[in-house]
């Protein structure tokens, strides 16, 4: 069992812990909560309809997992749920209209996967789908407006990927759509207002990239658009409410990085913002209530962060 706590961040329009909890301490303005029943990273975390919390797969520095857990925000307290049929890091996990969960592809301690799998939250339950055509790790998996699930460019263990797929949650399939200009891993992938997703960054087995590119669902067409003013990867990327997209930390090829950039999808350019007070990648970036943009964790290179700030 892991003896580090979950931190928990807290605003004033989101709280996922109760006040009424007796397993949580506030420590300024962060809520330690229960911990959970296994130590895990490159894990996923996805927030569930009826509130809970799934948490997938990852690594524990011996193994790669197949453990699934649910917290309870009510209680602050986890509970194991059904193993994935697969252990899994670096994969991802999509909330489908439906309301389950689909998990896609990772790494399992020897090779990278084209298996997927769905969790039913009303019976705890796993079921296997369909194969993606590719076998791929540290890719993006999107919703779009049309429900399905779409998935672009990762890592099969031997080269970076370009190719792209759309999984269907009413049959269960995966179809293959156009192909990426630039292979990438480790990238980010946004859905704008319009509707099109913005991909930006990401490395390509020989160096980080600053290109970025748009999909558009309706022809199943990329096109290139403004270069970002640097290049990262394992970097994050966050909708405004105005539109435009933010752009954190990360790495590039000579060390890590605390600068930040905005998107105007109405010109197509870049510009940049306020660096922030600590290089970090591996991090996470939350839109919250008020519109800010919480940064939080991550890594600068020496030592794993628990700093947070606010944009």
């Amino acid at each position: 069992m892991s003896t580090s706590p979950t931190i928990i961040s807290i605003s004033s329009t989101s709280r996922l812990s109760s006040s009424t909890s007796t397993s949580t301490t506030t420590i300024a303005g962060w809520i330690i909560t229960g911990s959970m029943n296994v130590a895990r990273y490159t894990h996923t975390a996805s927030i569930l309809g009826n509130g809970k919390v799934l948490v997938t797969g990852g690594y524990n520095d011996m193994t790669s997992l197949k453990s699934a857990e649910l917290y309870d925000p009510t209680t602050g307290s986890w509970i194991t749920t059904r193993n994935m049929s697969s252990a899994r890091q670096d994969h991802t996990a999509s909330i489908l209209g439906n309301g389950e969960v689909l998990v896609t592809g990772g790494y399992n301690g020897n090779n990278a996967l084209n298996s997927t799998e769905l969790y039913d939250p009303t019976t705890g339950s796993w079921a296997t789908t369909r194969n993606m055509s590719s076998a791929r790790y540290t890719h993006t998996a999107s919703v779009l407006g049309n429900g399905k699930v779409f998935v672009t460019g990762g890592y099969n263990g031997i080269i970076s990927l370009k190719s792209a797929e759309l999984y269907d949650p009413t049959t269960g399939s995966w179809t293959t759509t156009g192909n990426m200009n630039s292979a990438r891993q480790d990238h980010t992938a946004s859905i704008l207002g319009n509707g099109k997703v913005l991909v930006t960054g990401g490395y390509n087995d020989i160096t980080s990239l600053n290109s970025a590119e748009l999909y558009d669902p309706t022809t199943g067409s990329w096109t290139i658009t403004g270069n970002m003013s640097g290049v990262r990867y394992i970097h994050t990327a966050s909708i405004l409410g105005n539109g435009k997209v933010l752009v954190t930390g990360g790495a590039d090829d000579d060390g890590f990085l605390s600068s930040a950039e905005l998107y105007d999808p109405t010109t197509g350019s870049w510009t940049t913002t306020g660096i922030m007070s600590v290089a970090r990648y591996t991090h996470t970036a939350s839109i919250l209530g008020n519109e800010e943009v919480l940064v939080t964790g991550g890594y600068n290179g020496n030592n794993a962060l628990n700093s947070a700030e606010l944009y």
